[in-house]
């Protein structure tokens, strides 16, 4: 078997799509070590994923950027299928929205969420465009579809008029880098980061979805509560549709001190902060899965979330409210912080959830997906190129 997965992803610094596509090639190539994989991108790669590439990818799997400039802004539609043809792929996985939209190719199709088509509000307005356009069209085209969660697989069938019957569920997984980690690496990350001893965290890209809108209305509730005094820390890039949150900010009278946005980071310094944080608040309005709970979870945190479909869906381990609720998401805050039992059960049931997920789990199923879309059975690897 010989497939190929869409590696854009990989061509700028990794968010979950790109964490996802990564980690799903790397851990396939380990458990189908006689089948061939390709990570497939017009653009050029990353310089962190082309370090990873020469230290640690199996030799069945290979980073591929075809030299074909003058079909990049049309490559779902002539430079893919293209190579598809004069590389022989068996299977073409679109993690990342897209197919090939002709070929006789075989393709299996990841829709992570539909937050383009039911939260169009909180995007920028040429990606909603571009997403009700092309969304159905890739839905139709795909051989089978991968999603996250039920919650997704019930939007996708219900607005995108697909058969269940062509969609299988397979949840994510956090990355084998996320487990607690230790107090001396901790301590020298926040002394670099200039983040407190109690702090809040949480992290995603800064835009509307993320909601963190409702937790800086909570978070003055937060400090007039708790004698602490503590910091709240929001990692992540600086996205779309931004003025609304920096406004509410300045008008909260929030002390610089006590807000801290460091930006994107590196695996290792996220560990960290997932180690450490007094709670781990996630108010997203929607999500097709919520990585980056798993992964405070696995490192120990005590989670707050949001209480939307697929966090309710993930499990118990987080206390959950409702999403615009400001005084609700401000009491959930409070009662962690001021309770070492809470926030220690909170932990421990955190970090057992966690463990219930794997990439490798996540591997295997999606194994059975392109042997089930290839015609073929059982599941260990058939082996050789077809």
């Amino acid at each position: 078997m010989h497939v190929g997965l869409d590696a854009i992803p990989l061509a700028t610094p990794r968010t979950g799509v790109g964490h996802y596509t990564f980690e799903l090639a790397r851990h396939l190539a380990r458990i189908a070590p006689v089948d061939q994989f390709e990570l497939i991108s017009p653009f050029a790669f990353t310089e962190e994923v082309e370090g990873k590439a020469q230290q640690n990818l199996p030799a069945n799997l290979r980073l591929v950027q075809p030299k074909i400039d003058s079909l990049k802004r049309r490559w779902f539609a002539l430079g893919l299928p293209l190579y598809i043809k004069q590389s022989g792929l068996s299977l073409f996985h679109g993690t990342n929205y897209e197919v090939p939209l002709w070929g006789k190719s075989p393709s299996v199709l990841t829709i992570h969420d539909l937050s383009l088509l039911l939260h169009p509000k909180t995007h920028e307005a040429r990606l909603v465009r571009r997403g009700r356009t092309r969304l159905p069209l890739m839905a139709r085209a795909a051989s089978h579809i991968i999603t996250p969660s039920e919650s997704v697989k019930r939007e996708v069938s219900e607005y995108l008029k697909i058969n269940p019957t062509k969609i299988t569920v397979i949840p994510e997984a956090p990355r084998e880098i996320f487990r607690p980690a230790d107090d001396k690496e901790v301590a020298e990350i926040r002394r670099r980061l200039n983040v407190e001893d109690e702090f809040i965290l949480s992290v995603g890209t800064i835009e509307p979805r993320k909601n963190l809108l409702t937790l800086v209305k909570a978070f003055p509730e937060v400090l007039r509560s708790i004698n602490s005094c503590p910091q709240l820390v929001v990692v992540g890039r600086e996205g779309w549709l931004t003025h609304e949150l920096f406004s509410e900010i300045e008008r909260s009278g929030i002390e610089k001190n006590r807000l801290r946005f460091t930006g994107y980071l590196s695996d290792t310094e996220l560990r960290a902060l997932y180690s450490s944080c007094r709670a781990f608040v996630y108010p997203s309005l929607y999500e097709g899965f919520g990585l980056p709970p798993l992964e405070a979870m696995a490192c120990g945190a005590p989670v707050v979330a949001s209480r939307v479909p697929s966090l309710i869906e993930a499990g118990k381990a987080a206390s959950l409210v409702a999403p615009l609720d400001v005084q609700a998401l401000a009491q959930s805050i409070i009662n962690l912080l001021s309770d070492e039992n809470e926030r220690r059960s909170r932990s421990l049931a955190g970090l057992e959830h966690a463990a219930q997920f794997s990439w490798e789990k996540t591997a295997q199923a999606t194994l059975a997906v392109y042997k089930k879309t290839l015609g073929r059975k059982g599941t260990q690897s058939a082996g050789g190129a077809t």
